[in-house]
């Protein structure tokens, strides 16, 4: 039998034809998604990526709820050009506890995969409250609000049992001091600076919005923007980068 006529069955019998398309695609299938149930993380294990603070979580709820990611993306393409304006492209492990992740859709506003540390915490608490203070044709709307607006401690303690069920590795210490941890953030002559650090590496300690009283909603969206991209030392990946 000549390749013509064997194909031709197919060809002329359209319930061959598609049994023949799913068999084809569920082998496929099998190939691609097999693999996957015998490995513990599809994710890659980097240095330095940690859970957020009960401080740094509470401002990414807040981030969350204002819909910040319609304008304002965190993911940065692996592009020369991209690269150049906003730093070393997103990593995989950057959003592992991102629960949902804040990539975006668009940019009406620059990329903030690495906005922590760019500017100082005044910047951030002038723009917030007033954008166009600091850019005067920003098309964002100000948040006032945040700075009058005292932060809601009480499902803290909730809240990261429920990330830890989704698959955050908060330990139970953590949990167990998520609220003090959360003051003593904002408190750098706390004595219990040093046990939270040890908690939570690279966490900075400080008055973020920059007065005097209880946590405040822009505290904690402060202390979420000023983390950014700032736990992993992308130097290394640099260099790896130049030996090859």
């Amino acid at each position: 039998m000549s390749l013509w006529n064997r194909h031709k069955i197919f060809e002329k019998n359209s319930i061959i034809l598609i049994a023949g398309i799913l068999a084809v695609i569920a082998v496929g299938g099998l190939v691609e998604i097999t693999p996957l149930f015998y490995l513990k993380s599809t994710i890659e294990a980097v240095d330095g990526v940690r859970p957020y603070t009960p401080l740094e979580l509470a401002g990414r709820n807040i981030y969350v709820r204002e819909g910040c990611y319609l304008c304002h993306s965190q993911m940065i393409r692996p592009l020369r050009d991209e690269v150049e304006r906003y730093g070393h492209y997103s990593l995989a492990a950057e959003s592992m506890y991102d629960h949902p992740f804040q990539w975006g859709s668009k940019r009406t506003g620059p990329d903030l995969a690495r906005v922590g540390g760019k500017y100082s915490d005044e910047w951030h608490v002038t723009h917030l409250i007033n954008p166009r203070a600091i850019v005067p044709q920003s098309v964002m709307p100000g948040y006032p609000s945040l700075a009058n607006t005292e932060l809601d401690l009480t499902d803290m303690v909730a809240h990261l049992r429920t990330n830890r069920a989704i698959g955050v590795p908060y330990t139970e210490d953590q949990i167990k001091n998520a609220v003090a941890d959360l003051k003593t953030q904002l408190d750098p002559d706390s004595a219990d600076v040093a046990s939270f650090q040890k908690r939570y590496p690279k966490a900075a300690v400080r008055n973020f919005d920059g007065t005097a009283g209880n946590p405040t909603e822009l505290d904690a969206l402060v202390a979420y923007l000023q983390m950014l991209g700032t736990l992993i030392d992308f130097k290394l990946y640099d260099e790896k980068a130049n030996l090859r």
